[in-house]
Protein backbone atom coordinates (compact mmCIF):
# COMPACT_ATOMS: atom_id res chain seq x y z
CA UNK A 1 0.00 0.00 0.00
CA UNK A 2 1.11 3.86 -0.54
CA UNK A 3 3.16 5.05 2.72
CA UNK A 4 4.50 8.03 3.35
CA UNK A 5 8.16 8.58 2.81
CA UNK A 6 9.78 7.98 6.13
CA UNK A 7 12.63 10.12 5.47
CA UNK A 8 9.94 12.99 4.76
CA UNK A 9 7.69 12.44 7.35
CA UNK A 10 -10.68 -16.00 -18.09
CA UNK A 11 -11.17 -15.98 -21.55
CA UNK A 12 -8.84 -13.13 -23.74
CA UNK A 13 -10.26 -10.06 -25.59
CA UNK A 14 -9.60 -9.96 -29.13
CA UNK A 15 -8.30 -6.85 -30.14
CA UNK A 16 -9.87 -4.76 -32.97
CA UNK A 17 -7.80 -3.58 -35.73
CA UNK A 18 -6.24 -0.28 -35.10
CA UNK A 19 -6.44 -0.68 -31.41
CA UNK A 20 -2.80 -0.62 -31.20
CA UNK A 21 -3.25 -3.68 -28.87
CA UNK A 22 -2.61 -7.27 -30.32
CA UNK A 23 -1.57 -8.24 -27.27
CA UNK A 24 -5.04 -8.26 -25.58
CA UNK A 25 -5.92 -10.92 -23.14
CA UNK A 26 -2.31 -11.24 -22.12
CA UNK A 27 -1.55 -10.53 -18.38
CA UNK A 28 2.24 -9.83 -19.32
CA UNK A 29 1.34 -5.98 -18.53
CA UNK A 30 1.18 -7.37 -14.89
CA UNK A 31 4.52 -9.63 -15.05
CA UNK A 32 6.33 -6.16 -16.35
CA UNK A 33 4.85 -3.79 -13.72
CA UNK A 34 6.26 -6.48 -11.15
CA UNK A 35 9.84 -6.31 -13.19
CA UNK A 36 9.57 -2.72 -12.67
CA UNK A 37 9.03 -2.86 -9.00
CA UNK A 38 12.24 -4.99 -8.71
CA UNK A 39 14.47 -2.51 -11.20
CA UNK A 40 13.43 0.50 -8.98
CA UNK A 41 13.57 -0.90 -5.63
CA UNK A 42 16.64 -1.83 -6.40
CA UNK A 43 17.79 1.65 -8.02
CA UNK A 44 16.38 3.00 -4.51
CA UNK A 45 18.94 1.13 -2.52
CA UNK A 46 21.46 2.94 -5.11
CA UNK A 47 20.77 6.26 -4.35
CA UNK A 48 19.46 6.33 -0.88
CA UNK A 49 23.87 4.87 -0.54
CA UNK A 50 24.89 8.11 -2.53
CA UNK A 51 22.00 10.25 -0.69
CA UNK A 52 19.72 11.32 -3.10
CA UNK A 53 17.01 8.58 -3.74
CA UNK A 54 14.41 10.99 -2.58
CA UNK A 55 15.34 13.51 -5.25
CA UNK A 56 14.82 10.66 -7.78
CA UNK A 57 11.66 8.28 -6.17
CA UNK A 58 9.86 10.61 -3.61
CA UNK A 59 6.93 12.71 -4.12
CA UNK A 60 7.18 15.53 -2.10
CA UNK A 61 6.12 19.12 -2.35
CA UNK A 62 6.28 21.54 -4.01
CA UNK A 63 5.74 19.17 -6.86
CA UNK A 64 7.47 21.05 -9.31
CA UNK A 65 10.76 20.92 -8.09
CA UNK A 66 11.37 16.75 -8.71
CA UNK A 67 8.55 16.55 -11.09
CA UNK A 68 9.55 13.23 -12.60
CA UNK A 69 8.50 11.77 -9.26
CA UNK A 70 5.35 11.95 -9.80
CA UNK A 71 5.85 8.75 -11.85
CA UNK A 72 9.21 7.46 -10.39
CA UNK A 73 7.52 7.17 -6.80
CA UNK A 74 3.97 5.16 -8.12
CA UNK A 75 7.09 2.33 -8.69
CA UNK A 76 9.13 2.89 -5.62
CA UNK A 77 8.39 1.62 -2.21
CA UNK A 78 10.01 2.38 1.51
CA UNK A 79 10.55 -0.85 2.26
CA UNK A 80 10.75 -5.10 0.88
CA UNK A 81 7.46 -5.39 3.34
CA UNK A 82 5.78 -2.97 1.25
CA UNK A 83 6.92 -3.90 -1.81
CA UNK A 84 5.71 -7.07 -1.65
CA UNK A 85 1.71 -6.08 -0.14
CA UNK A 86 1.56 -3.96 -3.35
CA UNK A 87 2.94 -6.78 -5.58
CA UNK A 88 0.53 -9.19 -3.94
CA UNK A 89 -2.41 -6.69 -4.57
CA UNK A 90 -1.48 -5.87 -7.96
CA UNK A 91 -1.06 -9.67 -8.86
CA UNK A 92 -5.23 -9.78 -7.63
CA UNK A 93 -6.46 -7.24 -9.05
CA UNK A 94 -4.37 -6.61 -11.87
CA UNK A 95 -4.25 -9.77 -13.63
CA UNK A 96 -7.58 -9.76 -14.88
CA UNK A 97 -8.05 -6.35 -15.79
CA UNK A 98 -4.92 -7.19 -17.78
CA UNK A 99 -6.28 -9.71 -19.65
CA UNK A 100 -9.40 -8.03 -20.69
CA UNK A 101 -7.02 -4.52 -22.04
CA UNK A 102 -3.98 -4.28 -23.91
CA UNK A 103 -0.37 -3.56 -22.83
CA UNK A 104 -0.29 -0.27 -23.28
CA UNK A 105 -3.33 0.59 -22.14
CA UNK A 106 -2.79 -1.30 -18.76
CA UNK A 107 0.56 0.71 -18.41
CA UNK A 108 -1.01 4.06 -19.50
CA UNK A 109 -3.42 3.16 -16.81
CA UNK A 110 -1.49 2.12 -13.41
CA UNK A 111 0.97 4.92 -14.29
CA UNK A 112 -1.57 7.56 -14.75
CA UNK A 113 -3.69 6.50 -11.99
CA UNK A 114 -1.04 6.04 -9.38
CA UNK A 115 0.29 9.58 -10.17
CA UNK A 116 -3.19 11.09 -9.56
CA UNK A 117 -3.32 9.55 -6.29
CA UNK A 118 0.22 10.57 -5.20
CA UNK A 119 -0.26 13.84 -6.44
CA UNK A 120 -3.94 14.29 -4.60
CA UNK A 121 -2.26 13.23 -1.51
CA UNK A 122 0.68 15.70 -1.18
CA UNK A 123 -1.42 18.13 -2.51
CA UNK A 124 -4.23 17.39 -0.26
CA UNK A 125 -2.58 17.35 2.90
CA UNK A 126 -0.83 20.35 1.94
CA UNK A 127 -4.10 21.92 2.01
CA UNK A 128 -5.19 20.68 5.09
CA UNK A 129 -1.82 21.59 6.89
CA UNK A 130 -2.44 25.11 6.06
CA UNK A 131 -5.80 24.91 7.90
CA UNK A 132 -5.89 26.47 11.69
CA UNK A 133 -5.96 23.57 14.25
CA UNK A 134 -5.82 20.82 11.62
CA UNK A 135 -3.13 18.61 13.09
CA UNK A 136 -1.47 17.06 9.99
CA UNK A 137 2.16 17.87 8.71
CA UNK A 138 3.15 18.32 4.58
CA UNK A 139 3.71 14.89 3.39
CA UNK A 140 6.02 12.97 1.05
CA UNK A 141 4.55 9.82 -0.72
CA UNK A 142 5.71 6.51 -2.67
CA UNK A 143 4.27 3.56 -3.61
CA UNK A 144 1.68 1.74 -6.15
CA UNK A 145 -1.16 1.51 -4.14
CA UNK A 146 -2.78 4.05 -5.38
CA UNK A 147 -2.85 2.74 -8.20
CA UNK A 148 -3.89 -0.60 -7.36
CA UNK A 149 -6.94 0.77 -5.85
CA UNK A 150 -7.52 2.07 -8.94
CA UNK A 151 -7.46 -1.11 -10.56
CA UNK A 152 -9.69 -2.20 -7.75
CA UNK A 153 -12.27 0.23 -8.52
CA UNK A 154 -11.81 -0.37 -12.37
CA UNK A 155 -12.98 -4.13 -11.61
CA UNK A 156 -15.63 -3.02 -9.26
CA UNK A 157 -17.49 -0.66 -11.81
CA UNK A 158 -16.84 -3.05 -14.68
CA UNK A 159 -17.85 -6.55 -13.93
CA UNK A 160 -20.52 -8.50 -15.38
CA UNK A 161 -22.82 -7.87 -12.06
CA UNK A 162 -22.09 -4.05 -11.63
CA UNK A 163 -23.23 -3.42 -15.59
CA UNK A 164 -25.89 -5.97 -15.09
CA UNK A 165 -27.34 -4.06 -12.23
CA UNK A 166 -26.60 -0.41 -13.55
CA UNK A 167 -28.83 -1.56 -16.77
CA UNK A 168 -32.13 -2.65 -15.13
CA UNK A 169 -32.27 -0.44 -11.91
CA UNK A 170 -32.62 3.11 -12.66
CA UNK A 171 -31.01 4.60 -9.99
CA UNK A 172 -30.38 8.46 -9.13
CA UNK A 173 -27.48 9.71 -9.95
CA UNK A 174 -27.34 11.44 -6.38
CA UNK A 175 -27.61 8.47 -4.89
CA UNK A 176 -24.98 6.18 -6.93
CA UNK A 177 -22.85 9.30 -6.43
CA UNK A 178 -23.15 8.55 -2.87
CA UNK A 179 -22.93 4.63 -2.60
CA UNK A 180 -19.66 5.12 -4.87
CA UNK A 181 -18.39 7.54 -2.26
CA UNK A 182 -19.26 5.42 0.66
CA UNK A 183 -17.76 2.18 -0.83
CA UNK A 184 -14.55 4.44 -1.32
CA UNK A 185 -14.37 5.16 2.37
CA UNK A 186 -14.78 1.96 3.51
CA UNK A 187 -12.47 0.43 1.09
CA UNK A 188 -9.98 3.20 1.85
CA UNK A 189 -10.41 2.67 6.22
CA UNK A 190 -9.81 -0.99 5.13
CA UNK A 191 -6.24 -0.30 4.67
CA UNK A 192 -5.96 2.54 7.86
CA UNK A 193 -2.67 2.33 9.23
CA UNK A 194 0.22 4.74 10.55
CA UNK A 195 2.20 5.39 7.72
CA UNK A 196 -0.62 4.80 5.14
CA UNK A 197 -1.39 7.28 2.81
CA UNK A 198 -5.43 7.47 2.76
CA UNK A 199 -6.08 9.63 0.51
CA UNK A 200 -3.86 8.45 -2.04
CA UNK A 201 -6.32 5.04 -1.57
CA UNK A 202 -9.29 6.87 -1.78
CA UNK A 203 -8.05 8.78 -4.95
CA UNK A 204 -7.03 6.10 -7.09
CA UNK A 205 -10.09 3.96 -5.84
CA UNK A 206 -12.38 6.79 -7.45
CA UNK A 207 -10.61 7.26 -9.77
CA UNK A 208 -10.28 3.64 -10.69
CA UNK A 209 -14.40 3.69 -10.70
CA UNK A 210 -14.92 6.54 -13.14
CA UNK A 211 -12.47 4.58 -15.47
CA UNK A 212 -14.90 1.22 -14.96
CA UNK A 213 -18.01 2.77 -15.76
CA UNK A 214 -16.43 4.54 -18.91
CA UNK A 215 -14.72 1.29 -20.22
CA UNK A 216 -11.62 3.12 -20.65
CA UNK A 217 -9.81 -0.40 -20.88
CA UNK A 218 -11.95 -2.11 -23.29
CA UNK A 219 -11.16 -3.69 -26.71
CA UNK A 220 -13.41 -3.37 -29.94
CA UNK A 221 -17.22 -4.62 -29.03
CA UNK A 222 -15.87 -6.56 -25.35
CA UNK A 223 -14.75 -5.04 -22.52
CA UNK A 224 -14.03 -6.27 -18.90
CA UNK A 225 -17.49 -7.33 -17.98
CA UNK A 226 -17.34 -10.27 -21.17
CA UNK A 227 -14.46 -11.67 -18.62
CA UNK A 228 -15.11 -10.91 -14.82
CA UNK A 229 -17.77 -12.22 -13.43
CA UNK A 230 -19.08 -11.15 -9.57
Amino acid sequence: MARHSRSSSGSGVRSDPGSGGSDAGSSSPVLEVLVAFAVVFAAQGITAFAGVMGTFFVLAPPLTTNPWTIVTSVYAHSGLGHLVSNALALLVFGWPVARATTRWRFHAFFASTGAIAGVAQVALTGVFASLPFVPVAPTAVLGASGAVFALLGYLVASNRLSTGLASFIDVPQWLAVLVVLGLATAVTLATAAPGVALIAHFAGFLVGVVGGRARVLAVGSRGLSDSVSG
